[in-house]
């Protein structure tokens, strides 16, 4: 696991965030370094009121790079509002909005989503941790060492939390798991789909959301997955499938297990059964073995699936693991490879978010946003901000219509219907 440095500046909508970014984090398994000289990853989550707080922003931002021998991500209200600056500044960073760090910080491997199995209500949404452990063998991942193999409680208990949740106030679901597509695989069959397929049947308003799922445990049960997701319409259209490189070569020295060929299959199937849908994934750039042929490979499989929500992480060793033995890659290299591969990213993922301009959507509302707005996403769990709908008296929990205006690359934005 990681140990990470977090600074936070501004308001407090601002520091709140900081404080969900830091939780997500520890329930992750990953724990606060003494400094940034000693983190794996440092963040900086970013203020933008007046000219001077921007400059003092960028100023401590360059200290970070400077002091921190690792990556160093950069959210908050500048980081969104007036990414580019960092770039233009000459600080080398990850520009991320606040609910994309931990995913990033993860590096590629199972998150330890909670310390237990427990089911908790957070607000209105409902975490569903439908099993611990995971049946792959990643040669970059220390949470192996942490969770061991899988172990799934049965559909009929999982379905029982879930109702539980359900009858707590959550309105969404989020089903999570070091790997949920594996998902009974200790007990001889794979039984993601007949868990969804349970939930949904569950009497109450909410929807759900399928955590992280490799791809292949998924590409097994492609067909019955996405057939469960194109019948129930209590389930975000959105998978996460971290796929990590385009090339089978890196995948086979990172001990994947999954060709691309079949990531690209299940990427597929799911358009064939859906109409519209959000793909999300992972790259790790920078890997030990990573070529410049592998690298282009990578940047080839982006163009052609064009998945929605894309996570890129520089490559860092884990104590432990056998990838911590492997000679690495330049530091050098590995950032402009994940500079590259961002660049395509945010122009990939800007596309997706201007093509719904102009359109109405349904919104489940799950938070507060910062000032008198609200974060809600839309059926293919695309994230909308709408501005100005807590003085209408939109609360989270709510379902809105909105009429998407615009987007801020990651995000849309939104104005009540």
């Amino acid at each position: 696991m990681a140990r990470y440095h977090i600074e936070t500046y501004g308001c407090t909508a601002n520091r709140g965030e900081g404080r969900e970014i830091e939780r997500a984090l520890r329930d992750g398994g990953h724990h606060p370094a003494d400094g940034p000289g000693e983190a794996d990853v440092a963040i900086l989550n970013t203020c933008t009121v007046v000219e001077k707080t921007e400059r003092n922003m960028l100023d401590r931002a360059a200290e970070l790079d400077a002091e921190t021998p690792a990556d160093l991500v950069v959210t908050g209200c500048m980081a969104l509002a007036q990414g580019e600056q960092f770039a233009e500044a000459g600080v080398d960073a990850e520009v991320l909005h606040w609910d994309e760090v931990p995913e990033y910080v993860r590096n590629g491997e199972c998150p330890t989503v909670t310390p237990d199995t427990d089911p908790v209500v957070e607000g209105v949404v409902g975490i569903l941790p439908i099993a611990r452990g995971c049946m792959s063998d990643c040669s970059y991942c220390i949470t192996k060492h942490a969770t061991g193999t899988v172990d799934s409680p049965s559909v009929e208990e999982n379905v029982e939390k879930a109702r539980a949740l359900v009858h707590a106030g959550a309105r969404e679901l989020r089903v999570t798991g070091q790997d949920t597509g594996v998902y009974g695989w200790d007990e001889g069959e794979r039984k993601l789909h007949v868990l969804l397929d349970r939930v949904c049947d569950i009497e109450g308003d909410f929807r759900v959301r399928v955590g992280m799922a490799n791809p292949k445990g998924v590409h097994g049960i492609r067909e019955e997955l996405a057939g469960v997701f194109a019948a129930n319409d209590e389930l975000y259209n959105f998978l996460h499938v971290p796929v990590q490189s385009g090339s089978d070569d890196v995948l086979g020295e990172m001990r994947r297990q999954h060709q691309v060929s079949e990531f690209v299959e299940v990427v597929e199937t799911f358009d064939e059964y859906l109409d519209e849908w959000t793909l999300a994934t992972d790259f790790i750039v920078g890997f030990p073995t990573e070529t410049d042929e592998d690298f282009q490979q990578t940047m080839a499989l982006l163009r052609e699936t064009r998945p929605e929500k894309i996570n890129v992480t520089r490559f860092s060793k884990r104590p432990g693991t056998d990838a911590a033995d492997m000679k690495g890659l330049g530091g050098t290299r590995k950032k402009e490879r994940s500079k590259a591969l961002t660049d395509l990213k945010m122009d990939v993922v800007g596309d997706a978010y201007e093509g719904m301009v102009g359109e109405e959507r349904s919104v489940l509302v799950v938070e507060d946003g910062t000032d008198d707005s609200v974060v809600g996403y839309d059926r293919a769990y695309r994230q909308v901000a709408v501005p100005g709908a807590e003085r209408e008296g939109v609360e989270p929990g709510d379902t809105v219509t909105v009429e998407v205006t615009g987007h801020n690359t990651v995000y849309a934005l939104g104005e009540l219907v």
